[in-house]
């Protein structure tokens, strides 16, 4: 799965970020997704499609903490559902206009068809981690007064509209998915049966998974991080829809997946950040295992 990539220019979180919105920028994901599929042509390939609102104009995560940017490193202006800022010392995000939100929907459009064209096999939009779609969604940053906000319903008006035209010009042969919020971990944000309403809305659009993240829509939240911290709100949700259910947070067991799997709180994981630490976590953590087999002849002489 290839991370968040952006819709738009201002919808990136950072100038690092990637993007699916010129002609430079498809082009270049056709000739990587070309040079992966020589490697395995098996391997379905993945892309988030996103818009980072409030929470952009950043730095990069490892240079000042992630903090805003400045005039002098080109920063720009933000956009959200309302004029929220994301914490103390954050600039003002502009309020979308009507006229932004139909801009926005024909840019999500647009990036499906793009990343179909590049030959991407599976498309995920991202309404989780304090994003845009998720600053609609929640009552924490929606404070608007039209057909955008008050209500649930309303305030998820922008994620249904946006999925319903993905919907119509992504392939029904190409897996079709969401990241959504599980809960805010905050009071008055939202809850699990918030995510169960917006994972009903887009069972009936004709998705075919959702995976539920959680908080983000402030930099601090009431999360308590543990193994398989998301493992429950999974379940409740699961209960609820016919969608496939991934997740992720802290899932680096594979005794902790194999019970998740049983208890039936979830179909499939998301794990990113175990890779990251060691590319070769999945092969040492199968070893002495059932699944012993499955290492290639190449990676046994490292065990």
């Amino acid at each position: 799965m290839i991370e968040s990539t952006a819709v738009n220019k201002i919808g990136k979180i950072t100038h690092k970020d990637l993007g699916i919105y010129n002609k430079n920028q498809i082009k270049e994901l056709k000739k990587l997704i070309i040079f992966l599929k020589k490697i395995n042509k098996e391997l379905p390939i993945g892309i988030q499609i996103s818009h980072a609102g409030r929470k952009g104009s950043a730095n990069v995560p490892w240079e000042n903490k992630g903090q805003f940017l400045n005039k002098k490193n080109k920063s720009w202006k933000t956009v959200s559902a309302s004029e929220i800022k994301r914490s103390s010392g954050w600039p003002t995000p502009k309020q979308m206009s009507t006229k932004d939100i139909k801009k926005l929907i024909l840019d999500f459009k647009n990036a499906a068809i793009s990343a179909n064209s590049c030959g991407i096999d599976c498309l995920e939009i991202h309404m989780a981690h304090g994003y845009l779609l998720h600053q609609f969604m929640s009552p924490i940053s929606n404070k608007r007064e039209d057909e955008y906000g008050g209500s649930l319903e309303n305030r998820c008006k922008i994620l249904t509209e946006i999925s319903e035209a993905v919907r119509k010009v992504w392939p029904k042969t190409k897996c079709l998915g969401a990241r959504i919020t599980g809960t805010d971990h905050l009071k008055n944000g939202l809850s699990h049966k918030d995510s169960v309403y917006l994972a009903k809305k887009l069972e009936n659009i004709g998705f075919d998974y959702i995976c539920v993240s959680s908080g983000g829509i402030l930099p601090k939240t009431n999360m308590k991080f543990k193994m398989g911290f998301r493992m429950n709100t999974c379940k409740i949700i699961k209960q609820h829809t016919s969608l496939k259910i991934r997740t992720s947070g802290m899932l680096n067991k594979i005794d902790l997946i194999k019970k998740g799997l049983r208890n039936n709180n979830f179909d499939f994981v998301a794990i990113g950040r175990a890779f990251l630490k060691n590319p070769n976590w999945i092969f040492e953590s199968v070893k002495k295992t059932e699944y012993e087999a499955v290492i290639p002849n190449q990676y046994l002489r490292g065990k």
